[in-house]
């Protein structure tokens, strides 16, 4: 593993590690054998400063343990966040988000706390699905309201005494919020089938100017795609996870790749075009079977070629490959660089270690983490934000609920005195983890509208089904297009 600049640097040439292709072995094999010989980079954050801990990210400055952050500046343990400043614990955050804490799958707002789909609003606290709303709290389904108190409204002056009146920098009294917040998202609040704005002819959820996408989510500007998890500017691609970005066309079976065209079975590849089953291939075209290629063009398992040679040698493994049964699919999951249960697989679709290994997948049973080197009690931290001294800065903390060890940095602790945040008690995975748990999945289940009130052009519950993002055990009340339009709007 290389860091950034020596990966960059002109100390090393990815082409001294090209080796011929061995016909008489499989692909994926031979693949692996590379994937350990040549350097990598540690993390892949591009043309960014101070963002050294970062991955999957690019054009960032002071951004700090966060995953797919993109034109953001100083956010941090955030993951999926666009164009957003000044943001801690968010996640999916589009398009200029600032001063956010614990939002998630939001756009354009502007210092909003634990809240949940917002859209044009400011100063908005433990709210959901609230848009062009400002200084509103405890509320839900609120369209270009102001001054809204759990769901009532007030004159500004009544709100201003009420939320002055709150704790807000107390650890005690965040929360108690926060248990209220997520009882009322579950039991009070009425949940849309699936998200989905300004589509044609698209199925899925999160998905938002989007034309002809097929079972897709977390999808913003795609057209004729299918199987999309979290893309941006798409055109014809089809099972892919993260990747986008300045349209991306004419794409298949990618991960965590940006800015490419005509690229297939690819992983953390940005700005290639013509590139297949390669490992963290920069600025490149042309390329087969490559890993860590930087500016390289006709290369095969990292190897020159001229282009006539590249061409008949490309067609020649590639029908190797057929006949082994490997061609057509995405590098299994036995040569992956991190275990099943270090990855995100695990919370969306969760397996034990014995089904795990079943599968000839790997697991890991020392997950990096530190215990037991804790300097203070989580019962003598200062229940609010204003009696906490400096010195925390040296101190170690253990986590509430898995007992791993964490620290507080100087860019947190100045986030926290400003926006009037009480230190938290968790880890920056554990918080990941419950803002996880509130978004549904990337699923659809066929379900019924829940929905039971009058004047909604039905008698006794609606009859309209649909496929829904929401699994059936869960206890949100979920209400059709219609149901839902004449409730909220």
């Amino acid at each position: 593993m290389y860091c950034q600049s020596c990966w960059w640097g002109d100390g090393w040439d990815p082409a001294s590690f090209g080796v011929d292709f061995d016909f008489s072995r499989p692909f994926f094999d031979q693949f692996h054998e590379l994937q350990l010989r040549v350097p990598r980079m540690a993390l892949l954050s591009k043309n960014s400063v101070n963002s050294e801990y970062t991955n999957h990210s690019g054009d960032d400055k002071n951004v700090y343990l966060s995953f797919a952050a993109w034109s953001a500046e100083d956010v941090l343990y955030s993951t999926w966040v666009m164009k957003s400043r000044d943001c801690m614990d968010c996640s999916f955050i589009y398009d200029k988000g600032e001063r956010l804490y614990e939002v998630i799958d939001s756009r354009t707002s502007y210092e909003c706390q634990y809240s949940i789909f917002l859209k044009d609003c400011s100063s908005c606290y433990y709210c959901y699905d609230c848009h062009g709303c400002n200084e509103c709290f405890m509320s839900y389904n609120l369209r270009n309201k102001s001054y809204v108190w759990r769901g009532q409204q007030l004159s500004r002056e009544e709100y201003m005494k009420k939320k002055k009146e709150l704790e807000m920098t107390s650890f005690t009294e965040r929360q108690g919020l926060l248990q209220e917040f997520q009882d009322t998202i579950e039991q009070s609040a009425i949940h849309r089938y699936v998200v989905s704005e300004r589509n044609v002819n698209s199925v899925g959820s999160l998905i938002f100017d989007c034309k002809n996408v097929k079972q897709s989510f977390e999808v913003n500007g795609a057209e004729d795609c299918k199987y999309i998890y979290g893309g941006l500017d798409m055109k014809d691609c089809m099972d892919i996870y993260h990747v986008g970005w300045h349209t991306t066309e004419l794409c298949y079976e990618l991960h965590g790749c940006t800015r490419v065209a005509n690229c297939k079975f690819c992983h953390l590849c940005y700005d290639n075009n013509s590139v297949s089953y390669s490992d963290s291939c920069q600025n490149s075209q042309n390329l087969f079977g490559c890993v860590s290629i930087k500016k390289g063009e006709y290369m095969i398992f990292n190897k020159k070629y001229s282009k006539e040679d590249y061409l008949a040698l490309k067609e020649k493994i590639i029908e190797h490959m057929k006949k082994t049964g490997e061609y057509g699919e995405f590098f299994p999951p036995a040569i992956a660089p991190v275990y099943y249960n270090e990855t995100q697989g695990i919370l969306y679709d969760p397996l034990t270690k014995e089904e795990v290994l079943s599968k000839g997948w790997h697991w890991e049973d020392n997950v990096p983490g530190t215990k037991g080197k804790e300097t203070i009690s989580n019962k003598d931290i200062p229940d609010k934000i204003e009696d906490v001294p400096d010195t925390f800065l040296k101190e170690v903390f253990a986590c509430d609920a898995c007992s791993k060890n964490y620290n507080i940095t100087q860019n947190e602790l100045l986030f926290y005195q400003k926006e009037k945040i009480p230190l938290p008690r968790k880890c920056p995975n554990c918080r990941y983890k419950r803002r996880f748990d509130l978004r549904p999945l990337r699923k659809l289940w066929h379900r019924g509208c829940m929905c039971d009130k009058s004047g909604h052009d039905h008698a006794g519950i609606c009859k309209n089904e649909f496929e829904t993002s929401y699994a059936p055990e869960r206890k949100e009340k979920v209400y059709c297009e219609s149901c839902y339009n004449k409730e909220v709007y």
